[in-house]
């Protein structure tokens, strides 16, 4: 059984259920079987759940995915495992049609950990590209040339490679919604807060994105938060086409 689902509340409903779920997938599973769950939730969740699942003898594997929609569709996602890894090993044809990528990271909730992280690094990229590009705008620099420049240098990213272009035209179509990253980095702080981990940047980019929510951005895509950059600076910073 795959799953993917928006959050942790979403997972236990559907999984174990509850008096919004009285049919839940634990009342179709039998002993052997092995659930994969490719939402980004709560590594202690995913633990949680793991656990209630082992007790009727059913396998659960936390997932979680990146790539966006564009991996997605080009099959070339990568998956971070986090469970028992003979099962992974059993599954793994499964998992390669849709990932590129598919990585055992540990026990239980260590796939869900792992994809903190990634969401942790995505944001400070975001947050910090953003914050450059309207520092370049502002100061009247070339944004398309910064852009360039930068790219091929030590702050070479994802992020400037595959959003920055749009970013300086103000394209803000949505390949990862702005309100499942506010959601992501909530699940990343508060797991840092159970681990006692210290995220000081991942805080600001938290506020960043409820800020983009609350605003009426959060259908946009993650890279929308140069606009909230932009409302701080007073001015939006923009190629024109």
């Amino acid at each position: 059984v795959l799953l993917c689902l928006p959050d942790s509340p979403d997972v236990e409903r559907v999984v174990l259920g509850d008096e919004e779920e009285p049919n839940p997938v634990v009342d179709g599973l039998s002993e052997g079987m092995t659930v994969i769950d490719h939402s980004t939730i709560s590594p202690t969740v995913a633990d949680r759940i793991a656990d209630d699942l082992a007790e009727r003898g059913v396998t659960m594997l936390d997932a979680p995915i990146s790539g966006g929609e564009s991996g997605a569709i080009e099959g070339s996602l990568s998956i971070m495992v986090g469970g028992d890894e003979e099962r992974l090993d059993e599954q793994r044809d499964v998992l390669d049609v849709m990932g590129e990528t598919v990585t055992h990271c540990g026990a239980s909730g260590a796939g869900q950990t792992t994809k903190a992280c990634n969401q942790i690094v995505c944001a400070a990229q975001m947050v910090g590209v953003s914050e450059a590009l309207v520092f370049a705008g502002q100061a009247g620099a070339d944004l398309e040339a910064v852009v360039e420049a930068i790219s091929g240098g030590a702050a070479g990213c994802w992020t400037l490679d595959n959003r920055a272009p749009d970013m300086i035209h103000g394209d803000f179509d949505p390949g990862f919604f702005a309100e499942y990253q506010y959601k992501d980095l909530r699940i990343a702080t508060d797991a840092g807060e159970a681990f006692g981990s210290p995220m000081p940047q991942t805080e600001l980019a938290h506020e960043l994105y409820k800020s983009m929510v609350q605003n009426g951005m959060g259908r946009d895509d993650n890279s929308g938060v140069m606009q909230v950059i932009e409302m701080l600076a007073g001015s939006e910073v923009r190629v024109e086409d």
